[in-house]
């Protein structure tokens, strides 16, 4: 039974891995999305884009288990198309950061109270259907516009900029973790809280390194960061493939 319920999971064991790579797709979804949006013209780009994600989230819902690269590339479409979905929302209809985060803090809200009722359980360890896949999905997307939210919020509208803001959800991001350690916070709160925290952090980081420096970044431009931020994930990505390839022929 245990052997079975592993392999009917959808979703990855959470190690350190796991947010390594969490990490690189946030920062690597604010890079790129700034790259394509400054460079393209948005209209055809978030099209284009969205249907990407749609082939990418196809992709990662019809695998009949958790495979690697299925579950990766998901991820990453949803943290490219996140943002610039999550972005529109303020260059297009003019809305203020804070009331998109708060926006977006009820649209995560709501989807975690259903997904609650439906299945009465928030735990990734029990994404074994379809169902449970689909509430888990809109909770991604959900984290994801939130946390671009937030880390806007800070940077632009509370003027603390990149660099700061960067410090402040490092250490923000500790915080869960401590409180889980020392019994203080369950399991699921203590994911989900990290889980959203991680994307204002890693956009942050790709905001500091890519912005120009009259912007309060260093400068790096962000073609450059996306593409050693995409290396870097594809790097991790592929070893932890082989790793949990390896693992899986042990159960079959």
């Amino acid at each position: 039974m245990a052997a079975w319920s592993v392999a009917a999971r959808k979703v990855p064991t959470i190690t350190v891995v796991f947010w390594v790579l969490k990490l690189l797709t946030t920062a690597l979804g604010e890079s790129l999305s700034d790259a394509l949006i400054n460079h393209y013209s948005p209209i055809p780009i978030v099209l284009g884009t969205g249907v990407v994600f749609a082939l990418a989230l196809g992709w990662q819902i019809t695998r009949r288990r958790y495979e690697t690269i299925a579950y990766w590339m998901a991820v990453v479409m949803v943290g490219i198309f996140g943002t610039m979905v999550a972005d529109s929302v303020h260059v297009a209809l003019h809305v203020p950061y804070a009331i998109s985060a708060a926006v977006f803090g009820l649209a995560l809200t709501v989807t975690f109270v259903l997904w609650h009722r439906a299945e009465g359980t928030l735990s990734i360890h029990e994404i074994t259907t379809t169902r449970r896949e689909l509430f888990y999905w809109a909770t991604v997307c959900a984290t994801f516009a939130l946390g671009t939210a937030l880390g806007d919020l800070t940077a632009a509208t509370l003027h603390w900029g990149y660099a700061l803001s960067t410090f402040i959800f490092a250490a923000v991001i500790v915080v869960p973790g401590l409180a889980f350690v020392s019994g203080r916070l369950g399991a699921i709160t203590t994911f989900w809280t990290s889980y959203v925290l991680t994307r204002p952090l890693g956009a942050s980081v790709a905001d500091w390194l890519g912005k120009p420096t009259s912007h309060g970044g260093l400068g790096l431009v962000a073609w450059r960061v996306a593409t050693g931020l995409a290396l870097a994930f594809l790097v991790v990505m592929l070893a932890t493939w082989r790793r949990e390839r390896t693992v899986w022929g042990h159960w079959r």
